[in-house]
């Protein structure tokens, strides 16, 4: 299953991209986080587990 943000649900914190900046990145100009590459990864799921508002589906 690829990666999802749910955007209305980020708050833009950026631990997603620190921990798996293979597949997230933080869009500045919006504030929130971007998927780079969709493939679920071990750090993308653990970036999954680390969101503090659960916006980020790693299955």
């Amino acid at each position: 299953m690829p990666i999802k943000v749910n955007f209305d649900d980020c708050i833009g914190c950026g631990v997603c991209a620190e921990l798996s900046p293979d597949n997230f990145k933080l869009d500045e100009d919006e504030g929130k986080t971007t998927v780079i590459n969709a493939e679920a990864s071990t750090s993308a799921k653990e970036a999954a587990d680390s969101c503090p508002v659960s916006a980020i589906t790693a299955d």
